[in-house]
């Protein structure tokens, strides 16, 4: 049986710490998200090649939890582009005790839009306009 995949590109790579747990002991499910926005925007700002702003949380699933001392592992892909908004889904994925099994734990889909220098909506570029580092996988 082959190791389970994650879908899109790693984005970032973090190690959670024991201060970002929750009274339970497991990492707390805030900070997962946060990571996941920030993940998130990464790849929106590039692909808008502009500043972006969350505009939606359309969808988030955590599916087990994260422990201290995992590596958290955000892949983000662009799965619908607007006019001036984008959708971008992020994987998050864990290697168990920095070295262990690699599990994905959390999964969500963001919304952003493409603001120009005056904080206004903008178009987001065609893929033809786009510098050759947002389009390697």
């Amino acid at each position: 049986m082959s190791e389970a995949k994650p879908e899109g590109r790693l984005t970032t790579r973090t190690l959670a710490m024991p201060s970002d747990t929750n009274p339970a002991g497991d990492i707390f499910g805030g900070w997962v998200l946060s990571q996941m926005d920030i993940a998130a925007g990464i790849c929106a700002g590039q692909r808008a090649q502009s500043r972006v702003v969350t505009v939606a949380l359309e969808s988030m699933s955590f599916i087990r939890p994260v422990k201290v001392g995992d590596i958290l592992g955000l892949y983000t892909a662009v799965t619908h582009i607007g006019n001036t908004s984008m959708t971008i889904n992020v994987e998050a994925w864990v290697r168990r005790d920095r070295i262990g099994t690699r599990e994905k734990v959390t999964e969500g889909s963001f919304k952003f839009v493409a603001l120009n220098d005056s904080g206004s909506p903008k178009q987001i570029p065609d893929e033809s306009e786009l510098p050759d580092y947002v389009l390697e996988h």
